[in-house]
């Protein structure tokens, strides 16, 4: 805003953001709606206040995927893949928004191999430009996409080669770390079969074929569907923190960062706590305000904890050095000799000691300060991971019943077994992947944005007409995790905004074709709808 429209230096515009609820990616964008509201704020010289109708936002907002696929998967006589070849057709919609070439390109072909030994890659991607709404990045940004195409071709190819879903996936894991991919990006770690037995075992997959000619008994067609799961992510950055000690002994932290529901101040909050041995109620998190840190990379990537909380930690351990400065000084002591634990800096093998308050209380009188340091107890901590991004990774499983006379689908049970890494907040963790879930099935079964072909008119321009997957039409998800720490941060935390978005399209579309497949049908294009399955049954049995 300030450099490329409003032609100010940066220190003199302020932005304040309040409580803005979810984002999923549209939400990082400059809208035409923000400059208009600014100018004519400037002109007036009065405070001008602009609110979007839900309708508005239908036919102006930002839209996301819209794009066509095809792809070639060669294997060898063992069943390992030999190479994949990808011919993507990539909607930008009316005129080209600010990240889709590199959504398209370069975000959905980073994980094109996903979790598996794919030693040649090709892909080909062109861009369209059509009378639609731009298409940009939304929860995933091209990896669900290129997920979805993989996970299809094995699908596929297992029962070309006769061998089970599963078998042919472990049989092309990737097993040795670190792993560089065909399209150069390292992988430095996994444990992809561990999590494969896991769902399968969660899921009870060995008892499903019982349990799909009970279904037929009853008249209705029942498929087990299984997706490999894959991102590429928290690798941006950098993003700063700035955290201050009060003598009182509670904790301020100002960040870059936006909370859009993730629960960034929770998570912030139990980093700085733990760190600091500081009751995480007496840790204040203050965001949204352009004026608290000089800078931050917003929202994005799954980059809250990788990077965002990577940063806190970073403050933290700047903040114990500093205590310890403080402390060696006022206790008379070599600094590599005092210890820090449970808030209390002391030095072995004497009886003294200094709390975290107290040294703060004494930092503010530069009298009891060593040369050089500064007054107060301040420090910033920013954090870019040097070595790159995560790479969450998990297997899902999906169980569902089709109604032959209907095309209705029940979906009866949802499992994910994740890699997150280390994990801070386990029930945000959580919340993160039923969203992704949720989002991931409603884009598989129902969502669309459609348009009329002879006047572009859109028809689904409310959630009267858009289907959004509501409560009845989801299952209770069962959740599970492992951890493998990633090096690439100091929390050995790996992204998940966006894991469960990328999972449940091939999981849900996996399930569907396995119901289907006894009459012929080897493929439906998301999103499968009830009128769109009655017909492809209609059309396999005359």
């Amino acid at each position: 805003l300030a450099d490329g429209v409003l032609r100010l230096p940066q220190g003199a515009l302020r932005v304040l953001t309040g409580d803005v609820g979810g984002a999923f990616g549209m939400k990082n964008f400059l809208f035409h709606e923000y400059v208009l509201a600014l100018v004519a704020a400037r002109r007036l010289h009065r405070p001008v206040k602009w609110t979007a109708e839900r309708g508005e936002s239908f036919v102006s907002d930002l839209q996301g995927r819209d794009r066509a696929m095809t792809g070639r998967m060669a294997f060898d006589g063992d069943g390992r893949i030999l190479a994949l070849d990808v011919d993507v057709l990539a909607d930008f919609g009316a005129y080209v928004s600010q990240f889709m070439p590199f959504v398209a390109t370069r975000a959905a072909t980073a994980i094109q191999s996903m979790c598996y030994d794919i030693p040649a890659l090709y892909t080909r991607v062109r861009g369209v430009v059509t009378n639609t709404l731009p298409i940009d990045a939304y929860r995933g940004a091209g990896r669900p996409e290129t997920a979805f195409l993989v996970e299809r071709l094995l699908d596929e190819a297992a029962q070309r080669l006769a061998l089970a879903p599963a078998q042919l996936r472990r049989r092309n894991h990737i097993r040795s770390f670190p792993h560089r991919t065909g399209t150069g990006f390292v992988i430095d770690g996994g444990d992809f079969g561990r999590h494969l037995a896991l769902a399968l075992k969660a899921a009870d997959a060995a008892g499903f074929e019982r349990r799909r000619a009970a279904a037929r008994a009853r008249g209705m067609l029942a498929g087990l569907g299984l997706a490999g799961v894959f991102d590429r992510c928290g690798g941006g950055g950098p993003d700063m923190v700035e955290l201050r000690i009060d003598p009182s002994g509670g904790a301020l932290l100002a960040v870059g960062t936006q909370s859009n529901g993730q629960g960034h101040e929770t998570a912030y909050a139990q980093i700085v706590a733990a760190s600091l041995a500081i009751d995480p109620a007496r840790v204040r998190v203050r965001q949204g305000d352009s004026d608290l840190v000089p800078y931050g990379s917003g929202n994005g990537g799954s980059n809250f904890i990788a990077v965002g909380g990577a940063a806190c930690h970073v403050a933290t351990e700047r903040a114990i050095a500093k205590g310890r400065r403080i402390a060696a000084h006022l206790l008379e002591a070599r600094e590599d000799a005092i210890r820090f634990d449970h808030g209390v800096f002391f030095s072995p093998g004497s009886n003294r000691s200094l709390a975290l308050a107290e040294i703060a209380r004494l930092a503010l009188d530069g009298a009891n300060l060593p040369p050089g340091e500064e007054p107060g107890f301040q420090v910033t901590g920013s954090f870019k991971p040097p070595d790159g991004p995560t790479f969450p990774n998990g297997s899902h499983v999906c169980e569902l019943e089709v109604d032959p006379e209907t095309g209705a689908v029940a979906l009866l049970r949802y499992i994910a077994i994740d890699d997150l890494g280390q994990v801070v907040n386990p029930l945000l963790a959580e919340g993160q992947v039923h969203g992704g879930i949720a989002q991931g099935i409603g884009q598989a079964l129902g969502e669309h944005a459609a348009y009329d072909p002879a006047s572009g008119q859109l028809l689904t321009g409310s959630f009267m007409d858009y289907a959004l997957p509501r409560a009845a039409d989801l299952p209770a998800f069962e959740t599970g995790r492992i951890a493998v720490a990633t090096r690439r941060n100091p929390l050995g935390a790996k992204g998940n905004g966006e894991i469960g978005a990328i999972g449940a399209p091939p999981a849900v579309i996996n399930a569907l074709i396995d119901a289907l497949r006894p009459l012929g049908i080897r493929h439906i294009d998301m999103p499968a709808t009830p009128l769109k399955i009655w017909r492809a049954i209609r059309e396999a049995t005359p």
